[in-house]
Order: C-alpha cells, then structure tokens, then sequence
C-alpha cells in the first residue's frame, strides 16, 4: 500500500485590499483628533488669558506714563522756570500711574469676543473756553493671550491748527 503523500499548509493572512484603507483612515482619524484637540487647548487658553479691563488699565496706565514723559519732560515740553522748580520730571508723572490709568479706564469700552477683547479709548473734545478745545484722541488696542497691540490711534489735534 502506498503512503499519502505528505503536505504541508503555510497559512498567511491574505493581503486584503481594505486593510490599507483602514490603516490610513486610522491615522487620518487620529491626525485629526490630535489637531481638534490642540485647537481646543488653544482656545481655551486664550480664553482663559483673555485680558480684562482692569489689565487693560494697567497697561493703558505704563504707556501714559511714557507718552507723558516724553511730551512734558522732553526739551520742549515744560518752561524753563517750571524746569528749576520740578526736580525729577519722570518720577513725578510716573507717580501719578494710578490716576492715569484710573482715568484710561474711566473714558474705554471694552468688546470681549471671548478669545481676544478690543479696547477702545476715546478722551478730548471737550471745551475750555469758548476758543480752546482739548484735542480729541482715540485709540484702539487688541487685548490677547495677556498682550496688547495698538492697532489704531488717532487725533484730531493737526485740526485743531
């Protein structure tokens, strides 16, 4: 009698045509999760930084502060006999930081779009006298992630002249 010839089976997985889609589907799935997921983070944090207004005027109070001292304590901004008199030009304005940011904030309106804010800043305009107007100034700042940007400022001081 005649022995059965011996076979061996070599089983492999057979190379479906759906296993490639699967697998960049899942990467493409996973990408996509991974990329919502930092723009939620992202967002959030910027939620959470979104500058109020009280950081507003701070900030608002620190570039006062500068703008004053360049205006008044500079070459041309104080008479001489107010320059013998006033010993420390920058010290004293940068003193009054408080009440000029109390008084940014007093004349800003605030838009929070929840990621960012938009300060608006309007002060002048008002009359002295009848021949005297304070100029008008009005300055626009973009308040996010804790930082301010001037986009805008403007006066109306050159139509004063």
């Amino acid at each position: 009698m005649a022995t059965p010839a011996a076979s061996t089976r070599i089983y492999q997985l057979a190379s479906s045509p759906l296993r490639p889609a699967f697998s960049s589907s899942g990467q493409w799935l996973a990408g996509r999760l991974t990329l919502g997921l930092a723009l939620l983070g992202s967002g959030v944090a910027l939620l959470v930084t979104n500058p109020t207004m009280d950081d507003y005027q701070v900030h608002a109070g620190e570039e006062l502060v500068e703008l004053a001292t360049e205006e008044i304590c500079g070459q041309n901004g104080m008479p001489m006999l107010m320059q013998l008199w006033v010993k420390d030009c920058p010290g004293l304005i940068a003193g009054q930081q408080s009440t000029l940011a109390a008084l940014a904030g007093q004349f800003t309106t605030r838009l929070n779009l929840g990621l960012l804010s938009v300060f608006t800043t309007e002060v002048g305009g008002q009359s002295l006298l009848p021949a005297l107007r304070l100029p008008r100034y009005q300055v626009t700042t973009v308040g996010v992630a804790g930082h301010f940007l001037t986009v805008n400022s403007r006066s109306d001081q050159a139509d004063l002249k």
